[in-house]
């Protein structure tokens, strides 16, 4: 690995797949590297759609199955005051993602790339080994989702299930071979799909919307009760993603933005609009979750339903025929929509990180894996409980994980020697800060409570 420090000034970027500050190292995801055509002399709105994508790729990671388990888990054990969490979490994220679209549109690099170039070894190769472990978590989440959903709406094994989720890497490579546009297309679809799902679900359970509301507002109970830090942390392992600070500084280099100080300033601006809108879209798709169990359970006195398939059964009876096959196919669109995004990410943590170039199927397939073995293992064992548990844990997982990434990013997104005056402004830096801070305090707390009790 490189230890010694990139030079602050930019060399000019020399063909499609050369970055700036570096004439010999191919760009992250060199395949779709600024192949989205920007129209120079377009209307503001035809400018701002050019851009529109990268956002709801990124958003999937905040629907995925994982959110769904501790969604289920904090509505039903207590009612609507997780939402608080829901929204400071999601918040959060969409100021860190316009950071990470500020990064990787400044200075052309992903963040896997500037860790690598930035930090000594000894820093940089725990820097990738966390971040693999992040999407082995994320990836867990989803084999275990989408095998439920399989199970939930054609009665298929949970094993069996777990075992033919590694057959998606076939999705995963035609929608890769089709380009960018189809994916950002095909992830938006399902997006789309599943927003239709649970408002349907949310006008069959029809919640109190004044009780709603003021879920929103912060409880101290949230660090005082240990049960509600731990789903709280859960819900914010699931929405500020690890791997999705790494997959945006990637994404958003896939549009051929004009390279001067006035284009990049564009680009960052219409890239922020884009995963604003996306996640609070995804914003919106999570409280449904957590509504929809706080009203369907929660008030009804189920107040333990903490498995996906648990959640699956009783919306029957409670709110008819119909709520339980929406949900599953909602869990199924978030489970192939999730698949996407961490095949990608995975693809530009280790090109970044490691300088190694994998045919896609065959990063798809070790990913897949990893994330497998133990699904299927814990399924032989423990059946679904165990799964349930497992995927809540997972999502812990990545909350212990996310300072990790969360730290390097905002030390390159006040670096002036290399962004110069694209540099995240005094505001955005002093806000990402706080987060950090306030992430990893809350991961203290949880270690502290987990090893004294």
């Amino acid at each position: 690995m490189d230890d010694s420090p990139p030079t602050a000034t930019a060399l000019p970027a020399q063909g499609k797949d050369a970055v700036p500050g570096s004439s010999h190292h191919p760009s992250s995801l060199s395949e779709i590297h600024r192949s989205v055509a920007v129209p120079r002399a377009a209307s503001w709105l035809r400018r701002l759609l050019a851009f529109i994508g990268p956002g709801y790729m990124v958003a999937v990671g905040y629907m995925d199955p994982g959110n769904w388990a501790t969604a289920i888990a904090g509505g039903s054990a207590f009612g609507y005051t997780l939402l608080s969490v829901a929204l400071l979490s999601s918040l959060m994220a969409m100021l860190l993602q316009a950071i990470c679209a500020r990064i990787g549109i400044a200075s052309g690099r992903d963040l896997a790339q500037l860790c690598r170039e930035r930090f000594p070894r000894w820093v940089a190769f725990p820097l990738w080994l966390l971040a693999e472990g992040a999407i082995c978590a994320t990836d867990l989440a989803e084999v275990i989702g989408t095998a439920i959903a399989l199970q939930l709406l054609f009665g298929l094994p949970l094993l069996e299930g777990v075992l033919l989720t590694v057959l998606d890497t076939l999705l995963i490579l035609w929608l890769q071979h089709k380009g960018m546009r189809w994916l950002e297309a095909f992830v938006i679809g399902l997006i789309a799909l599943i927003a239709f799902c649970f408002i349907v679900q949310l006008a069959m359970a029809d919640p109190a919307w004044g009780e709603v509301l003021r879920g929103y507002l912060p409880s101290a109970s949230i660090v005082t009760d240990k049960a509600q830090l731990y789903l709280a942390l859960g819900i914010l392992g699931a929405t500020v993603m690890p791997h999705n600070l790494y997959l945006h500084t990637a994404l958003v280099q896939s549009r051929d933005t004009a390279q001067d100080e006035a284009g990049k300033r564009e680009a960052i601006r219409f890239a922020s609009i884009d995963s604003t809108v996306a996640l609070v879209i995804a914003l919106l798709i999570n409280s449904a979750i957590l509504i929809l169990a706080a009203a369907a359970f929660h008030v009804h006195g189920h107040t333990e339903v903490a498995e996906i398939g648990d959640a699956h059964t009783l919306l029957a009876p409670l709110l008819g025929a119909a709520a339980p096959v929406l949900f599953a196919i909602a869990l199924l669109a978030c489970g192939l929509n999730s698949t996407v995004t961490a095949t990608i990410a995975g693809q530009v943590v280790m090109e970044g990180f490691l300088r190694i170039r994998l045919p896609p199927a065959l990063r798809r397939l070790v990913t897949r894996l990893i994330a497998v073995i133990p699904a299927v293992v814990v399924t032989w064992l423990y059946g679904e409980r165990g799964t349930a548990e497992l995927l809540v844990l997972s999502q812990v997982v990545l909350s212990l994980q996310l300072p990790f990434a969360v730290i390097p990013l905002m030390l390159f997104a006040g670096d002036r020697g290399r962004l110069g005056r694209l540099a995240a402004p005094h505001w955005q830096l002093a806000l990402g800060w706080s987060s950090a801070a306030l992430i990893v305090v809350l991961n203290v707390i949880l270690m502290r409570d987990f090893f004294f009790g």
